[in-house]
């Protein structure tokens, strides 16, 4: 069902069974949508990072991303990534080398439906889910604020959204999404050149 959604605020929140390994993420409550929670999700493998957003009224979404590159981050990042929201497979493709935020922008297809999440900067990002014939479409605002136990994510819903909606763009609250900011795309591409390089250098 399409809803009206009013802003709404997530603050930090860790959790976790006694004697086990600790989850933080995010935690807030809709009008619409009810809790919401956003954390990490252990995994017994090293190289793996997950990140998961449960609710009263959203679906399960869980992103995950397996390789070296989180060996050195506490949160999954784009590469190597697979995202399911309930039991259904959210196909992802970007452009590494686009020269725009939104050229770089990660495009999502979800059952039937299309999205596009660009970063505005490495503090806000935003999702959108084109229109079609049938629906106008949504565009949910992300932006993260203050600093410590002050810190907020505020979220911005714009037009009439689904349950699925809402939990693809705050899946990503718990990612590393910094290679789609300019600067961040800069540091990837860098980092590819480098690891080329060394592996020509060493063959």
């Amino acid at each position: 069902m399409h809803v009206q959604s009013t802003p709404f605020e997530l603050s930090p929140w860790q959790g976790g069974d006694k004697g086990g390994l600790r989850r933080t993420g995010w935690q807030g409550r809709s009008p619409e949508w009810g809790e919401i929670t956003v954390a990490s999700l252990p995994h017994p493998h090293d190289n793996v990072r997950a990140t998961e957003v449960t609710g009263g009224q959203i679906p399960r979404a869980v992103f995950q991303s397996r390789g070296i590159q989180v060996l050195v981050t506490e949160r999954p990042t784009l590469n190597g990534a697979t995202l399911r929201v309930g039991d259904a497979v959210v196909y992802l493709k970007r452009n590494r080398w686009g020269a725009t935020h939104r050229g770089r922008a990660l495009r999502m297809t979800y059952g039937g439906d299309r999205y596009r999440l660009w970063a505005v900067n490495r503090r806000e990002y935003v999702v959108m889910r084109k229109a079609d014939n049938e629906d106008r479409g949504v565009t949910v605002k992300v932006k993260q604020s203050g600093i410590g136990k002050w810190k907020r994510v505020q979220v911005t819903v714009v037009g009439r959204a689904l349950g699925a909606d809402i939990a693809l763009a705050l899946v990503f609250t718990g990612v590393d999404c910094s290679m789609l900011t300019r600067r961040g795309a800069l540091r990837a591409g860098l980092s590819r050149v480098f690891h080329v390089a060394a592996d020509s250098a060493m063959g």
